[in-house]
């Protein structure tokens, strides 16, 4: 599939006309440049018909450890509504995995730096497959307690950048 075969999302920057995963692989993860070429590439996957791989690209971006203050987010904003674009744009169920579950083990299982702040953007994310896409399945086997919506901005307060509960809020009214 070409590139011109489907919309560019309007959230993300527009792609280069050729690109793969080296183009990330030659970046460090926590910086301004890894993030916006995170993006880039979610759309390009996006765009090829790859749309949880372009989840998985978009999401090392959200994960990128970015200052609030970097000047790339005001033009480029955390991906929430990104993400949330993709799932709703996307015009079946058919994806390589089943988002709703990989975030929510994502939710319970990630460890190490950042810790918190991951977790608490691995709900984000759930929440929104969740309104986007209800007809996916949870994890019925992971007895975990999900939050629900207010727990979710409570986390993304106490973790995230100032404006990001904001912003997540926004996006999953958009849904």
């Amino acid at each position: 599939m070409s590139i011109a075969e489907k919309e560019s999302c309007p959230h993300l920057p527009r792609p280069e006309l050729q690109m793969s995963h080296r183009c990330l692989t030659k970046l460090e993860t926590n910086t301004s440049d890894f993030y916006f070429k995170a993006l880039q590439y979610g759309n390009y996957l996006w765009q090829t018909g790859h749309a949880g791989r372009a989840i998985l690209a978009i999401t090392r971006a959200l994960y990128a450890d970015i200052d609030e203050n970097d000047p790339v987010l005001e033009e480029w904003p955390l991906p929430y509504a990104a993400l949330e674009w993709i799932l709703a744009n996307q015009g079946s169920d058919d994806f390589p995995g089943n988002p709703r579950i990989s975030f929510q083990h994502q939710a319970t299982r990630l460890r190490g730096e950042r810790e918190a702040l991951r977790r608490a953007r691995a709900w984000a994310v759930w929440a929104l497959v969740r309104k986007a896409r209800p007809s996916l399945p949870g994890d019925l086997d992971d007895p975990v307690q999900e939050p629900d919506q207010h727990q979710i901005h409570a986390l993304l307060i106490q973790h995230g950048h100032k404006t990001e509960a904001d912003l997540w809020s926004k996006s999953i009214r958009d849904c």
